[in-house]
């Protein structure tokens, strides 16, 4: 797709019917895959009860989702680049509405983590399509105004997660919570094939040993990770598994350094947007979701409230995000994303050491308002500037890798917050009374709080101006020395490099 001079040049421009077609789309598939990974938490208790699930059935009910969610991303990403986005788009929709049925239709808990392993595939097939296409259909100057409406509704679907869970199995039971996607994801799937072009595929040759090895690295990882709580982190299992996923991940590093086509180019962490953007992103996707996993289970141990009411009280850490985000995105398609991302994630950290201070079992839940909001706002300013950072400040064929290296990212952060906030709340409290309960949350939410810090320590490392697509530097296979790859921020309609430049991954 050639974009106008004034859309290159930031002028104000209408938005297209297919784009707000992609916007659309892309925004209801993530938002159905977010909720996905959350809606279970509160259904747990039913399903242990129909199916006759131990507690390592539970846990496998919500971690063979992530695992294969987080797994998968880069080879869906890869994937999108060689078939097209738009095809593996649709399938992705096809597959999370055929895996919703079987969770639903699932005999006993064996049948039910395998048909969620399969879920959190599809939902690895459509999270990095989506921001791909996003990425895609908006140029430089608008990406940040629609990622910011992109974001809010994501954000929003971590907090509706608990909310709708808890009165979909109140209301109609646990099955319904996976057949309420099911026509869901079948409407979408004509409306995508029909309204959205493919994009240009890049053929050329797969990176075998780059997948294999990227797969081997986010399993061992991830797998650690969502064992560690459980199997102890010092048994076998755990330290074996993250060591093996350590060394995968080195042997990655080291081979796209030597192919000739890398899957993940390491041109790209060159440049500061992101690989500073993706680092931030895995410690505020760390701290967001440690926290969210811990809070219904503190309103419902501590404050005494059923799965429906301690969804509900999460709300002000969802509404917060959906409103702010969308004038943040635009925002960020005008200065720098360090301001926004740097503030975000102080007010991220102050929201939860602010719930460290005042959670209590005497307290009343009003005390934890005005902190969840803090939290919340802070989400909602450093999402979208992270997002547009890491994703679309790179040359247009780099798009579907960047993004599918930031969903990644962001996934094995969330992962990676629940293990470490679930140990520091095991190392101070417990399940047996409402005040150790408290004690373990309250080390748990100031750990949260040091993480967002962290972040916001690594975002001064983003770029301190500009929001344009950096100059790429790659090899021209033809004369076999570097060449400059055109960005979108260079071109103008009618130019050759122009349409060269979005041959590849950008051409919609």
């Amino acid at each position: 797709m050639l974009w106008t001079k004034s859309e290159i040049s930031g002028r104000p421009a209408r938005t297209t019917p297919e784009q707000r077609w992609v916007l659309g789309l892309a925004s209801l598939a993530s938002f159905m895959v977010i909720l996905d990974a959350l809606v279970v938490a509160t259904a747990l208790t039913a399903i242990r009860h129909h199916l006759g699930a131990s507690l390592g059935d539970l846990e496998w009910t919500v971690n063979a989702y992530t695992l294969s969610f987080a797994v998968l991303l880069m080879t869906a990403a890869a994937a999108g680049d060689r078939l097209g986005r738009r095809r593996i788009f649709a399938a992705g929709l096809a597959l999370f509405a055929v895996s919703s049925a079987a969770c639903a239709l699932a005999p006993d808990a064996g049948a039910l983590i395998a048909a969620r392993a399969v879920q959190g595939a599809g939902a690895a097939m459509i999270m990095p399509m989506a921001l791909a296409l996003l990425n895609g259909a908006f140029p430089p100057a608008r990406r940040g105004w629609a990622i910011g409406i992109y974001g809010s509704l994501t954000a929003l679907a971590v907090v509706l997660g608990p909310v709708f869970g808890g009165a979909v199995t109140q209301g109609l039971g646990w099955p319904w919570i996976f057949w309420l996607n099911v026509p869901v994801a079948l409407a979408a799937i004509p409306l995508v094939l029909g309204r959205l072009r493919e994009t240009a595929r890049s053929g050329g040759t797969v990176d075998v040993p780059g997948l294999l090895l990227v797969t081997a690295a986010a399993l061992g990882l991830v797998w650690g990770l969502v064992r560690g709580n459980s199997a102890g982190w010092g048994s076998a299992e755990t330290a074996g598994s993250l060591a093996a996923g350590t060394l995968a991940a080195l042997a990655f590093v080291a081979w796209e350094h030597r192919t000739a086509h890398p899957m993940l180019p390491p041109r790209l962490f060159r440049a500061r947007a992101f690989s500073a953007g993706n680092a931030v992103v895995f410690l505020l996707n760390a701290s967001l979701t440690g926290a969210i996993f811990l809070m219904p289970q503190f309103q419902q141990v501590v404050l005494g409230q059923d799965p429906l009411h301690a969804g509900l009280r999460l709300l002000p850490w969802g509404v917060v995000p959906f409103l702010i985000a969308p004038r943040a995105g635009a925002l960020a398609d005008r200065i720098a994303a360090r301001p926004l991302v740097v503030t975000g994630l102080l007010g991220q950290a102050a929201g939860l050491a602010w719930i460290a201070a005042v959670a209590g079992p005497g307290n009343s839940y009003w005390t934890l308002v005005a902190p969840m909001c803090l939290s919340g706002a802070g989400l909602g300013l450093a999402i979208p500037a992270l997002t547009r950072s890491a994703t679309s400040t790179v040359a247009a064929a780099d798009i579907g890798t960047a993004s599918g290296a930031f969903t990644t990212m962001r996934q094995l952060g969330g992962a990676f917050g629940v293990a470490i906030l679930g140990a520091a709340f095991a190392a101070t409290g417990s399940y047996a009374s409402p005040s150790t309960f408290n004690s373990g949350f309250v080390t748990a939410s100031a750990v949260g709080a040091g993480i967002a810090l962290v972040g916001a320590a690594l975002g001064m490392i983003l770029p301190r101006r500009g929001n344009r697509p950096a100059p790429v530097v790659a090899a021209a296979p033809e004369h076999g020395r570097p060449v400059r790859a055109a960005v979108p921020g260079d071109l103008a309609p009618g130019d050759a490099a122009g349409t060269a430049g979005h041959a590849r991954g950008g051409t919609r």
